[in-house]
């Protein structure tokens, strides 16, 4: 009995750059596909019709799974597949299963021998990596870093440790109206041994990404509220 497929469908990371930023696989899948897995079913349409505006959004059927709903992966999903029935897993933004939801979906797909088709697309994660100058052969992605402060700061100097004796590239996230806060964390809590990237707005016009030693960073005056920022810790190669 023939099986449909999930898609694994990423999504801009700066608005408007859907021409520039996603490849041909993707507007083909947003276009075959009738089915999709999404956080947000405002964004989500948005995003399907920038992408292909031809699309019928009446036609669609979107399944939720975020914070707040969760799928029902017998009913919503197993069933669909065994109707041979493609669904796509859309991101709002980025990569899906990358600092985003829908691992779990991908795993129960593998347990019914669902194929899994992974998209080509923006990851901010990767692109920064990409750009800071560190060490990309041995890095960790932390998520988003605890927001009491002590602990922040345990976590920043355990951090520091890794890079001097692995030179393991650290990258970490954090809510943007919170980013200012975690700048001068890692300003006061580490040692000048040791640079900083900064990656802001990444694929936008007004993209930022820069790498200095941390006494560098502390003579410059840098505003990253509200800007989708990923910041990475490391050491010359």
């Amino acid at each position: 009995m023939s099986k449909g497929k999930l898609y694994l469908i990423p999504s801009v990371i700066a608005e408007n750059r859907h021409e520039e930023s996603l490849t041909k696989p993707i507007k083909k899948a947003i276009q075959e596909i009738d089915i999709f897995i999404v956080e947000n079913i405002k964004s989500a349409r948005r995003n399907i019709k920038k992408i292909y505006k031809e699309k019928n959004i009446n036609e669609i059927i979107f399944l939720l799974n975020g914070k707040h709903n969760k799928i029902n992966l017998q009913e919503d999903f197993l069933k669909n597949i065994l109707l041979n029935k493609n669904i796509g897993l859309l991101s709002d933004v980025g990569m899906p299963c990358i600092a985003d939801p829908g691992a779990e979906i991908v795993c129960y797909a593998h347990e019914y021998q669902v194929d899994v088709v992974p998209l080509v697309g923006p990851s901010s994660i990767l692109l920064a990596l990409m750009g800071s100058g560190f060490n990309g052969q041995n890095f960790t992605f932390n998520g988003y870093l605890a927001i009491e402060k002590k602990m922040r700061e345990k976590q920043l100097k355990q951090f520091e440790q890794i890079i001097l004796s692995k030179n393991q590239t650290q990258i970490f996230i954090e809510t943007p109206y919170r980013n200012n806060q975690l700048f001068s964390s890692i300003l006061n809590t580490c040692s000048n041994k040791i640079k900083l990237c900064i990656a802001c707005d990444l694929t936008s016009t007004k993209e930022y990404v820069k790498t200095k030693y941390l006494y560098e960073w502390k003579s410059q005056k840098i505003k990253l509220e509200k800007k989708p920022t990923i910041f990475l810790l490391g050491r010359n190669l």
